[in-house]
């Protein structure tokens, strides 16, 4: 399966994030998080996980990430 695309990334005021840098920061991270993902989920399925688990679990994670800079 493959990545779904990019966004625009925008700030908390909805402006767009311009940065060449920071936007191809965002992609490498995007990727990898997605490979790391994606190898995680077939190796439960090898070891016979349940598909709807793993996906409900995945989703739970990123549910529950925090973020340290919140003003």
């Amino acid at each position: 399966m493959s990545m779904p695309n990019m966004p625009k990334w925008v700030d908390d005021q909805g402006e767009v994030v311009s940065c060449t840098e920071k936007i191809k920061v965002m992609q490498q991270n995007m990727e990898e998080l997605h490979q790391l993902a994606q190898d995680a989920f077939e190796d439960g399925l090898l070891m016979g996980c349940s598909e709807t688990q793993l996906r409900h679990y995945f989703a739970d994670l990123v549910a529950g990430l925090t973020n340290p800079y919140r003003r």
